[in-house]
C-alpha cells in the first residue's frame, strides 16, 4: 500500500475497540460526520449502542440478528433473517433513529452505520424484498447496487447508505469523482466511508483469506489525499474529501463495499462530479452490454 496520510486507511481489526473489530466515530482524527461499527458475533455474543445523538442502519452482513431497541417508548425485538453472504443479494435492515438505544446479538458479521444527528426520526425495519436493486454502469463497469439507505429509500436525517457488488475483473466507483464542495443543484459535501470484503467468485478454487481488490483516491482542491490499496475483507478505507475510485474486484475474486455518507450540507442528497479527465468514459457505456452475471441474488447462496 502507498499512501501519504496513513489516516485515511485502515486494515481489518485496526481500528478495533470495545467489543468491536472497527470502529469510525467521532474519536477518529479528522472525522466529523459518519461513522461504522462492525463485528464477529458468536452463538451468545452481543454488543450495546447507547442512545443519543446519532442515528443508525443495522446491516447483516452475513449471519442473522436480533436487535431489541428502546426509542424511550419501551423495548422492542426486530429480527433480521440477514443473508449467507454479502454476495447473496440484499439483506433486510434496521434504521435507528437518533435517541434510539439497542443490543445486538447473533450469529455472523454484522456493520452498523451511523451520523450524528439531534433530528429524531422513527426506527424503520426495512425488508431485503423492499430495498431498490439498481445496476450501474456497462461492460466491465457494471456493479450492482443495493439503495437500502438512500434519500429515495429511507427517511433518515443526515445518513445516506448503499451496498455495491463488483464482480471479478469489473470495475465501479468509476469514473472517479468527488463530492467535497456545496455548489447547489450540482455537488454536495460528503464525507464518505468505504468497508471492504472480498472472496473466490463462483467456481474458483482458492482460499477466501486470497481474495482482494483495489481501491484508489486522489487529491481535489478541498484537500490532499492518495490512497493505492489492496483492500481485503475488513478493510475501511475514509474518504473526507478528493477523488475517489475506481474501486477494482481483482480477476478471480469479487468484491464488496458498504459506502456510508453524510455532511454538513443543509439537504440530504448526493451529487457528484466526476473527474473531467475521465468523465467521458460514462459516454463510451452507451453501446456496451450489461455483465450478465448481474444481479446476484438469493440464488447465489452457494457460491462463496
Amino acid at each position: 500500500m502507498s499512501t501519504t496520510d496513513q489516516r485515511w486507511f485502515h486494515p481489518r481489526g485496526a481500528l478495533a475497540r470495545d467489543g468491536w473489530e472497527s470502529v469510525v466515530d467521532a474519536h477518529t482524527p479528522g472525522w466529523e460526520h459518519t461513522g461504522i461499527r462492525v463485528a464477529e458475533l458468536g452463538a451468545g455474543d452481543g454488543l450495546a449502542l447507547e442512545g443519543g445523538d446519532v442515528e443508525r442502519i443495522v446491516v447483516p452482513l452475513a449471519g442473522a440478528f436480533r436487535v431489541v431497541h428502546d426509542d424511550g417508548g419501551g423495548e422492542t425485538e426486530t429480527v433480521l433473517e440477514g443473508r449467507r453472504s454479502v454476495f447473496a443479494g440484499p439483506t433486510d435492515v434496521l434504521y435507528l433513529g437518533a435517541g434510539t438505544s439497542a443490543r445486538v446479538t447473533g450469529t455472523g458479521r454484522v456493520a452498523v452505520a451511523e451520523a450524528p444527528t439531534a433530528d429524531r426520526r422513527p426506527v424503520r425495519y426495512v425488508p431485503a424484498a423492499s430495498t431498490p436493486v439498481e445496476l450501474r454502469g456497462a461492460g466491465a463497469s457494471s456493479r450492482q447496487v443495493h439503495n437500502f439507505g438512500t434519500p429515495a429509500a429511507l427517511d433518515a436525517a443526515r445518513l445516506i447508505v448503499c451496498e455495491v457488488v463488483t464482480p471479478a475483473e469489473n470495475w465501479s466507483s468509476y469514473p472517479p469523482h468527488k463530492h467535497d464542495e456545496h455548489v447547489p443543484g450540482h455537488e454536495s459535501r460528503l464525507e464518505e466511508i468505504y468497508y471492504f470484503e472480498s472472496a473466490p467468485t463462483r467456481g474458483a478454487n482458492a482460499e477466501a483469506d486470497a481474495a482482494f481488490g483495489m481501491f484508489s483516491t486522489y487529491s481535489s482542491p478541498a484537500g490532499e489525499i492518495d490512497i493505492n490499496a489492496m483492500v481485503r475483507t475488513g478493510d475501511i478505507a475514509l474518504v473526507p474529501y478528493g477523488y475517489h475510485g475506481p474501486a477494482v474486484a481483482a480477476p478471480g475474486y469479487d468484491l464488496y463495499y458498504l459506502n456510508v455518507m453524510a455532511g454538513p450540507d443543509p439537504e440530504r442528497e448526493w451529487l457528484i462530479s466526476d473527474d473531467p479527465a475521465h468523465a467521458w468514459v460514462r459516454d463510451a457505456w452507451a453501446d456496451q452490454p450489461f455483465d450478465t452475471r448481474l444481479p446476484y441474488g438469493a440464488d447465489e447462496e452457494g457460491r462463496h
